[in-house]
């Protein structure tokens, strides 16, 4: 145990078969549980799981369908809750994630609900993650940010994390995606949960391994689950359980903006096909209106940014 916390450590397993032992190998002696899924692995994978196992301390659990790596980690956590674990850390089996820094996620729960590896406070480690990494975590980041409310996490996207056992009974299991957007939909179920989140500084560990989250499927797949649940967000916290400064912002603002946005492009068009300058007056309303709902919906953002979450637990 780690200051009285029962501690588990959930890995999702799959094509895994050259790095999971050594990865299990790893894991701190004051970890109580060590749950391996196989997620319905075509290689060798599963044979190992079990191997590892010794129905104490190591737990093996196997899926007759590939459910992905959400699936793979709400079966865990149920599996983790059912053995009374306090903690449950995320681990992944390829070898990326230090298990040296289980300990410091663990300690970061001492004061907060959620706690997430980050890896960009490392200028050094930086320079080595990968361009196309960088880019897109810093994309995805911010959507993540907006879509969740955790404007102050620096790295959402990071898959190293640790939640209490208070937490996931609290989060809807069924919101949570079985696939790779599960990390992002965990924080953003976790902000109607009221959970605090606390980051740890950790280095990433890229070797050769090959990822089994396809970059093109990312670019298309998440940014439309992103922006639905931005919008669910927005909906529930300024129109449903809360209605203040930030409410009347959009609610003026928007209009505004689309209509001077609207009514400046179809008036420039119309003027321009019978080759006649504008009206200054048009030009006006067009600027105007477009102008004071842009100021009004900043104003948004920049209350969402400082306002206090309002599932936070009282």
């Amino acid at each position: 145990m780690y200051k009285q916390m029962k501690v588990a450590v959930a890995i999702p397993c799959y094509r895994v078969q050259d790095s999971i032992e050594s990865v299990v190998a790893g894991i701190p002696p004051f970890v109580d549980l060590v749950v391996l899924v196989d997620d319905c692995s075509p290689d060798d994978t599963g044979a190992l799981v079990d191997r590892l196992a010794d129905g104490n301390r190591v737990l093996a659990m196997h899926h007759e369908h590939n459910m992905g790596v959400g699936g793979a980690m709400k079966s865990a956590f149920r599996k983790a809750l059912e053995q009374g674990c306090d903690v449950v850390v995320k681990l992944d089996g390829d070898g990326q994630m230090d298990s040296a820094y289980i300990e410091p996620l663990v300690e970061a729960l001492v004061e907060a609900d959620f706690a997430k590896g980050n890896r960009l406070f490392d200028r050094a480690m930086l320079r080595r993650m990968p361009a196309v990494r960088r880019m897109g975590n810093l994309g995805l980041g911010f959507m993540v940010k907006a879509a969740s409310g955790y404007w102050n996490v620096s790295d959402p996207v990071n898959g190293f994390i640790a939640l209490r056992a208070d937490l996931l009974r609290a989060l809807d299991f069924r919101r949570l995606d079985d696939r790779f957007f599960f990390e992002s939909s965990l924080l953003i179920e976790a902000h109607y949960a009221g959970a605090s989140v606390r980051e740890v500084s950790m280095p990433a560990i890229y070797a050769d391994e090959r990822s089994n989250l396809s970059v093109w499927k990312t670019l298309f797949a998440f940014p439309p689950k992103l922006m639905a649940a931005w919008l669910r967000r927005l909906h529930l916290s300024y129109f449903v359980y809360d209605f203040n400064h930030c409410s009347l912002c959009i609610c003026v603002g928007l209009p505004s903006f689309l209509f001077g946005l609207v009514f400046g492009i179809c008036e420039w068009v119309h003027y321009a096909s019978i080759n006649s300058p504008s009206p200054t007056g048009t030009i006006m309303v067009a600027v105007l209106t477009f102008v004071l709902g842009f100021q009004l919906l900043l104003a948004a953002v920049q209350y969402d940014i400082s306002a206090p979450n309002p599932f936070s637990k009282r």
